[in-house]
């Protein structure tokens, strides 16, 4: 008589892979071993093949096997089993979850979700009811504001290896290539992962130091994990890096700033100011700004963007409080 534990483990094997066995399209035992793998459930292939062989014989799952691999989905008029099935609001959810976090999210995750992308899309297929929400994914877009540039190339298995090893703690050994061409090996602390439009950076500490570094992820040109694990350091905050201005080539040095601006140019400042503390002077046909922001590069390329438009402009280092009234 099977043990309860072997039972029950049994029983969650079988329906985990009845969920993500697709309508449509065909899945191998292979893929689907993968995605159990992905998602930390570990099962040998051929325990996976068996169970699949039992649930095709006892579910109206269709099994090709006209040629190897086998591919297995759900039969053209089958009910399918009564578990959660996706609605057409969770559909458009899951689409656009896609679309905006794929390189957010440990690939490992995504992998694993496959099964449920793959049903979302074919919810929202053009033989579907959810008319309405198919529509909405053209009805919506994030647009930049910036000039739009093609994304770089990221060798394979670079994102995944990153990923992984920034999900589970654990050493990176790089091989980089900086801007200026220098190859170089380290080994690296992963901290985190930013996207800045359409590039991809690494926050991390290198091995004997304790300030933190941002790669770019297409110059790096090889990423193997360790099995070493590090304890996050609790002094790293991911949102302070950022508001330190770091991924603008800033070092979270404050200044108070002040400039002159066409008021054409720069009336939508009126409506997304530069800091909570940003005070407007209506000079007539001009506007006086000042604002404390963090010195970065990026802030030198934003005031340059505006070209003649802007003038007058002075940075003060913030050594104590400023007297806003005074300005």
């Amino acid at each position: 008589m099977p043990k309860r534990s072997d039972t029950r483990e049994t029983v969650l094997l079988a329906l985990e892979l009845l969920r993500r066995i697709p309508r449509r399209q065909k899945v191998t035992a292979s893929e689907l071993h993968s995605q159990l793998s992905q998602a930390g459930i570990k099962r040998e292939l051929r325990t996976v093949q068996r169970q699949l062989e039992f649930l095709s014989e006892h579910f109206d799952i269709e099994r090709d096997d006209r040629s190897k691999p086998y591919g297995y989905r759900w039969k053209e008029q089958a009910v399918g089993l009564a578990l959660p099935v996706l609605s057409e609001q969770e559909s458009l959810l899951l689409a656009l979850a896609e679309q905006h976090l794929k390189n957010l999210l440990p690939v490992s995750l995504m992998k694993s979700m496959e099964s449920f992308f793959s049903q979302a899309k074919s919810n929202l297929a053009q033989h579907g009811n959810a008319k309405l929400e198919r529509q909405w994914l053209s009805k919506i877009r994030v647009v930049s504001e910036t000039q739009r540039l093609l994304p770089p190339t990221i060798l394979p298995g670079v994102l995944e290896t990153v990923s992984q090893a920034l999900f589970a703690n654990t050493w990176l050994n790089l091989e980089y290539r900086n801007a200026a061409g220098v190859h170089s090996k380290a080994a690296v602390m992963p901290l985190g992962l930013a996207q800045q439009g359409p590039r991809m950076y690494l926050v991390c500490r290198f091995d004997g130091f304790d300030n933190e570094r941002s790669l770019a992820l297409h110059r790096i040109l090889s990423a193997k994990s360790s099995t070493l694990t590090f304890e996050r350091p609790k002094n790293f905050d991911l949102k302070k890096y950022d508001d330190d201005g770091r991924f603008a080539f800033g070092n979270g040095k404050l200044i108070r700033l002040f400039f002159t601006i066409d008021k054409i140019a720069g009336n939508h400042l009126l409506e997304t100011p530069l800091s909570e503390d940003q005070v407007v002077k209506d000079l007539g046909e001009q506007l006086r700004i000042s604002a404390t922001v963090v010195d970065c590069e990026q802030l030198d390329w934003w005031l340059r963007g505006f070209g003649d438009c802007v003038d007058e402009v002075r940075k003060m280092r913030i050594n104590n409080k400023i007297n806003l009234s005074s300005e």
